[in-house]
This record gives C-alpha cells, structure tokens and sequence, in this order.
C-alpha cells in the first residue's frame, strides 16, 4: 500500500505539472497555473469519490495531495523551459500515474460493492477525468476524446481489474499490479510507436 501511495502522489504530480504547462501555453497567470494542476491532479479522484459517495472527496481531506499540486505549479512557474527540455521524463511519470489512478479507481468502485461496467467506468474516470477538466478550462476537446492512446489503456487496465476478480477473487496484489503494469505498457507503447485511434 506504501508503494500504491507513492505512485499515487507521483502520478498527481506529473498530471498536475502537465496542468501549469498547459496553463502556461494558455498565457494563464499564476493563479491559473495553480487552478489547472490543481484540476489536472485531483479532479478525476474528487468526481470518484464524489460518485461512489465518499465525501468528503480524499484529495480534501489528505492535504498532501493539494500540496503536490501546488508545488508542481510552482515549479513549472520558475523553471518552465528545464521541465519542457525533459518533458519526456514527465511523460513517462503521466504514464506510471495513469497506471496507478487507473487501479486506485477500480479498486475504490469495487471496495464500494460496484457492479463490473461502474468498475471499468471509474477507473477511467480516475485516471482520465482530471484531464479532461483541464483542457475544457482551457477552452479546448479534451485531448483523449481525440487523439493518442490513454483513455483506452485506462479502459483495458479497468477491464483487466475486473475480469481478474471474476477469475482469482483472492489474489488483490496480483489484481493492482497486473492493472497498474498493463496501463503503464499500454500507454508507454502508445507513445512509443506513436499510435493512435481512428478519426471519424
């Protein structure tokens, strides 16, 4: 559990850094950038928890969560044109916090007695939901709605959560691991062989 949260903290803090950047192509103010990483880190739990009816949301009530985000707005703030240069690091870490948003969501929906399409649902909604706030803020479709494989590694690592209970109840390391790992490959290969949906 130790590890699941250091990834978690991890994966929020490269959605939210993607947020500032995001904010900062935007022309936003500082104000802007904190809003947008705030959004882009905790949003997809806070509708989570707000569905499944665990209020308050757990992003409000471990303050630790806010704070990640506050820092990685700061931090594009100050050193913007360092993190960009690296952006690939960023990206690999994005993947690493899909993976683990991804299993989290499924297993908050599936500890709550949800039936198999809320499992798979969530663990999108997790995963994906936070971006998807911070590109509407930012006047634009949400980029999973129309380019690059990630809502759909979600979606696979969310079926692989529960098609695996269906078939070994018992064995919930293996469950979180093995969705984590897929939607992490999943998405890293994505970006590697530069994949992507077919457009209407």
């Amino acid at each position: 559990m130790d590890l699941l949260f250091s990834l978690d903290l991890l994966g929020t803090f490269a959605f939210a850094i993607t947020g500032a950047v995001k904010a900062s192509h935007k022309g936003l103010d500082w104000f802007g950038a904190i809003a947008l990483a705030c959004c882009t880190g905790v949003c997809g739990g806070i509708m989570r928890d707000t569905l499944l009816g665990n209020t308050p949301p757990l992003a409000l009530k471990e303050p630790v969560y806010i704070i990640v985000c506050v820092f990685a707005a700061f931090l594009v703030i100050i050193a913007k044109q360092n993190i960009v240069l690296r952006w690939k690091f960023v990206l690999i870490a994005d993947a690493i916090g899909l993976g683990a948003f991804t299993a989290i969501g499924a297993m908050h929906a599936a500890n709550a007695g949800a039936g198999g399409l809320a499992i798979v649902c969530l663990a999108v909604l997790t995963a994906v939901g936070g971006g998807m706030l911070r590109d509407i803020l930012a006047g634009e479709v949400p980029l999973v709605l129309k380019s690059e494989i990630y809502a759909t590694a979600a979606l696979i690592g969310g079926l692989f959560f529960w098609i695996f209970g269906l078939c070994a109840s018992g064995y919930h390391d293996a469950q979180m691991a093995g969705t984590i790992a897929i939607t992490i490959i999943l998405r890293l290969y994505a970006m590697y062989a530069k994949l992507r949906l077919p457009r209407i």
